[in-house]
């Protein structure tokens, strides 16, 4: 049968219609994922068209996947949290969503004290068991949509649901069914779904999914969620790996609308913030990320990560404050206790800090030669320099600038005043009678105090 397509405008064959395969014995991909063996990357040279949807946004999941690999959040720390979301993702709500467990009195007080704030963005969102109590629990606490888990692997459907795909799926249905019959939008998380039958499980279940989607006249989201991080964003990749392909497959062959379609991934192949990006590019309107990218293992898609990754792709910050970075950095190191690692992107106590005294020497003379950006306008974090025994004079004289905000004054030093020299001086002498670590801040302070007679 041919049809003309909404989306290409072409005529164009109708999508075959996939039907569950309910094997036997489950299918583990065990030539791509042999356990003892790194898992390998399997080419089909097929070919997956880009897709960018006109809108693309963030969806947050600091205060559930997030925090499951901390320490608890207090809900003073929450509602800090929210508001930093808030205010990041600015007034066009970039940062659509984020989401809330409330199975404790506290998740349900920090959810409370939230929505309080009368905060448009991020809209709250839960999650929770696929039950119908738990469905009651969201309707009557007024929350409008939730995340449902729905394990679409056989490595989770037979080896710990115990079940057939054929019972899977059934189960699935009965739980969307009880969240229409409470009014709840049902997120569908498809966990694990780089290792699943695509054609012979999701795509079926999906197509099902939507099905229940059309008489409930609620709409059904899907959150396709790489949960090993076993997705990768090259092309022509053959599935169950490849990040388009799942993309594609899912508004090709399931009908899933842009606006409908969201991405989570994981970090352990060092690709969460490259499929992410793939995901956009290809179709999906939502990432799932989370603050620092805090998550379990090796941690969720970093937040702050794809909001420089929206700027990149659509040319602007689209109302959101990058300056807000630098601050929920500092909370979650002075307030909350957590520490990050220095070189982390954006975020890191180095990420713009340099060693080398040609660097420095480079920096002193403009900025932009060794900065990735101008990152004191867009995160108020201007390039620094870490005093070492390679700082040399030009690491010296940038410290003693940046440090004071003497740049662009009367006052600027210059790397060959008596100041800078008699520092380095003392630099060179810790290190020649064996020091290993960078000269710390504070003693950094007391040396330009002493030796410039409290000038500074």
């Amino acid at each position: 049968m041919l049809e003309i397509s909404k989306k290409t405008n072409l005529l164009e064959q109708k999508s075959y219609k996939y039907s569950l395969q309910d094997v036997e014995e489950p299918n583990l991909y065990r030539d791509v994922y042999s356990y003892t063996e790194v898992p390998k990357v399997p080419f089909n040279h097929r070919r997956t068209p880009m897709n960018m949807p006109e809108n693309i946004w963030i969806t947050d999941t600091t205060m559930r996947d997030g925090q499951q690999s901390v320490e608890p959040y207090t809900v003073e720390q929450i509602v800090e949290l929210y508001k930093y979301l808030s205010r990041l993702g600015g007034p066009n709500g970039i940062i659509r969503q984020t989401e809330f467990f409330i199975y404790s009195k506290k998740d349900r007080e920090a959810l409370e004290k939230c929505r309080e704030l009368g905060l448009k963005f991020p809209e709250i969102t839960t999650w929770i068991r696929a039950s119908r109590e738990d469905f009651k629990l969201v309707r009557d606490m007024g929350i409008k949509e939730t995340g449902i888990l729905v394990s679409c692997s056989d490595y989770h459907i037979f080896k710990k649901l115990k079940m057939t795909r054929r019972q899977a799926l059934e189960h699935y249905l009965a739980a969307v069914s009880d969240a229409f019959d409470a009014g709840v939008i049902p997120r569908c998380h498809l966990e694990d779904i780089t290792r699943a039958d695509f054609y012979g499980f999701v795509v079926p279940f999906v197509n099902e999914l939507h099905e229940l989607s059309v008489k409930a006249g609620i709409p059904v989201k899907i959150r396709a969620c790489d949960t090993m991080g076993y997705g990768v964003p090259y092309t022509e990749v053959a599935l169950p790996r490849s990040v388009a392909g799942i993309v594609y497959g899912l508004q090709q062959y399931s009908d899933v609308p842009s606006e409908n379609l969201e991405w989570h991934g994981h970090n352990d192949f060092y690709k969460a913030v490259a499929n992410a990006s793939t995901a956009w590019l290809y179709g999906a309107s939502a990432v799932n990320c989370s603050l620092l990218g805090i998550g379990e293992r090796t941690g969720n898609i970093p937040l702050e990560a794809m909001v420089f990754e929206y700027a990149s792709l659509r040319g602007s910050f689209d109302g959101m404050d990058p300056t807000v970075i630098t601050e929920i950095a500092e909370y979650f190191s002075k307030e909350i206790g957590y520490k990050i690692p220095p070189m982390t992107p954006f975020v890191g106590e180095n990420f713009n800090a340099t060693r080398a005294g040609i660097h420095a020497d480079g920096l002193l003379k403009d900025a932009e030669i060794y900065n990735i950006f101008d990152t004191e306008t867009i995160l108020n974090r201007p390039a620094t320099v870490m005093i070492t025994k390679t700082s040399g004079l030009a690491g010296i004289a940038y410290w003693i600038n940046s440090h004071y905000k003497l740049f662009g004054t009367e006052r600027e030093i210059d790397k060959r005043s008596d100041l800078v020299t008699a520092i380095k001086e003392w630099v060179d002498a810790e290190y020649e009678n064996g020091r290993q670590s960078a000269v710390s801040t504070h003693e950094l302070e007391q040396l330009v105090s002493e030796l410039s007679n409290g000038a500074f």
